[in-house]
């Protein structure tokens, strides 16, 4: 029954994404068919295409394209966040059909709880072993039946509990998730998500993702009063993840 960190993966996304979604824009604009779309479409051009409609918010057209994400170590707590971003799909490991009881559940300890020192860390993952002797006290008590069994001793699980997930999003759902949760303002475990995914994705797609992330990168912040006041830490950041460091 293990602390945990985070793990990410872009699994799959689609091919010649800049292309795909510049083909789109250009089919809005010009009098091209669909035989001609991708003549003359270089890499160069594509990304000049995209950077225009994503200025002008015609963002339907980057949504032909999806990015799928492999995601372990995060909380329970981080999937009631991300779940309300609606427009996504999740398969998200059940706790009704995986049992925590042969090697215990795995968990998430917030870096506050760190920054406090070794004893409130071992106060931490003694109270998480407490919750597994519940957990494992119930689904006894319960008949051990598998999943029947499972289903109601899961209520005794903390929010710190470990899921799995894999997320796919298309590009404008990104752009959308990057704006609020790459900013200082939100919580600490889906805003070190959602930067290592838009490392991820600016691996693959720069011309789409290169300006992503929170408003302050691109003019003035939309916190406003409750502004973090960092937006030069925030564009440093940036910057080293488009020079390819995490």
């Amino acid at each position: 029954m293990p602390e945990v960190i985070q793990n990410i993966k872009l699994l799959s996304y689609t091919p010649n994404a800049e292309k795909l979604t510049a083909m789109a824009a250009k089919l809005c604009y010009s009098p091209s068919g669909i035989d001609d779309i991708a003549d003359g479409l270089t890499k160069d051009k594509a990304a000049a295409f995209i950077g225009k409609i994503v200025d002008l918010g015609h963002l339907s057209t980057i949504e032909h394209a999806s990015f799928s994400f492999g995601i372990e170590g995060v909380s329970r707590t981080l999937l009631a966040q991300i779940t309300r971003h609606r427009i996504a799909s999740f398969s998200v490991q059940s706790q009704r059909y995986v049992s925590y009881s042969d090697t215990g559940f795995s968990y998430i300890i917030p870096p506050s709880i760190h920054a406090l020192g070794d004893d409130a860390v071992k106060k931490f993952e003694a109270q998480m072993q407490t919750m597994q002797v519940w957990y494992d006290e119930w689904r006894q008590a319960l008949g051990e039946q598998g999943e029947k069994s499972n289903q109601d001793a899961r209520f005794v699980l903390p929010g710190a509990c470990e899921t799995k997930m894999i997320l796919t999003m298309n590009a404008r759902e990104l752009l959308h998730f990057f704006e609020l949760r790459c900013c200082e303002r939100a919580q600490w475990e889906i805003r070190k998500l959602a930067w290592h995914m838009l490392a991820l994705v600016c691996d693959v797609a720069p011309a789409l993702f290169g300006t992503a992330g929170p408003s302050c990168l691109r003019g003035k912040c939309s916190e406003g009063a409750k502004t973090c006041g960092k937006a030069a830490e925030v564009k440093l950041k940036h910057s080293e993840i488009l020079k390819g460091k995490k």
